[in-house]
């Protein structure tokens, strides 16, 4: 029996079909996040008594700042993960599972606390789906060259029409009725990418099942190199907090540094 090739099918827009899968769970992805960062701080800055958070705009804007940094930080771990442990497919699903598990968090009202987990939540999805999925969108394409380019170029319209829904409906919901009825919306955009991803992922054959870079002999290279930097980078932080530089108890002291 001969083995299904994702890379050799051409059913959307002339691109394989595993591309399909790939544009509407990175559509759904990116609806949730910029959703959700639309009303990120203004839900912060609203008062209390009007169910946001009543923080001040410095620190608001603080927490913001450390949030977009942290989910671009932690895609180097999510990339790694996907490379030694799950597999470029477990990753998105994964990290899929956890961005939508935020969003529902932060819909929930609470103390801020709880508020803090719902982003690290997303933050860490992030972190999982995001370079997990560019990577199988190129395996899509083994021979590379313009219809890769063009491949490229479908994908990033299902993230352009993402981000401009999710901004549109997620911010009307949140602003126009409740923050909190915007962030479950936000949910409700990853859950239909993860509902379709599942649907559709034998569009993508065994592509990103396997782990690409599992060592059985003990940590790699770059492993080494991960926790060595990791180390460092604590070391200076706590040194900086130690002579009274920054202080890395307050998100404006963090963001500071």
């Amino acid at each position: 029996m001969t083995q299904f090739d994702p890379t050799k099918t051409t059913g959307f827009f002339g691109h394989p079909k595993g591309l399909q899968t790939l544009f509407f769970t990175e559509m759904w992805e990116r609806f949730s996040y910029y959703g959700m960062r639309a009303i990120l701080v203004l839900f912060m800055t609203t008062p209390a008594a009007q169910e946001g958070l009543g923080l001040t705009t410095e620190t608001s804007g603080a927490i913001y700042g450390l949030y977009t940094a942290g989910v671009y930080l932690l895609t180097l771990p999510g990339g790694w993960l996907a490379d030694n442990i799950f597999g470029q497919r477990k990753a998105i699903w994964y990290g899929g599972i956890l961005i939508m598990m935020g969003h529902i968090i932060l819909a929930i009202p609470g103390s801020p606390g709880i508020f803090f987990v719902g982003l690290a939540f997303v933050a860490s999805g992030t972190g999982l789906l995001k370079p997990n999925i560019s990577t199988i969108v190129g395996d899509l394409y083994p021979e590379g060259g313009a219809r890769r380019d063009a491949g490229f170029s479908v994908f990033y319209m299902g993230i352009n029409l993402g981000s401009f829904l999710g901004q549109t409906f997620v911010a009307l919901l949140g602003e126009k009725v409740n923050w909190h009825l915007g962030f479950g919306l936000a949910a409700v955009g990853m859950l239909a990418g993860l509902i379709q991803y599942r649907l559709t992922q034998g569009n993508l054959g065994d592509l990103g099942l396997e782990p690409k870079a599992r060592s059985a002999s003990g940590p790699s290279g770059n492993t080494t190199l991960a926790v060595a930097l990791a180390a460092i980078l604590v070391l200076i932080l706590l040194g900086l907090q130690y002579f009274g530089v920054i202080d890395m108890f307050t998100a404006v002291g963090i963001a500071s540094a």
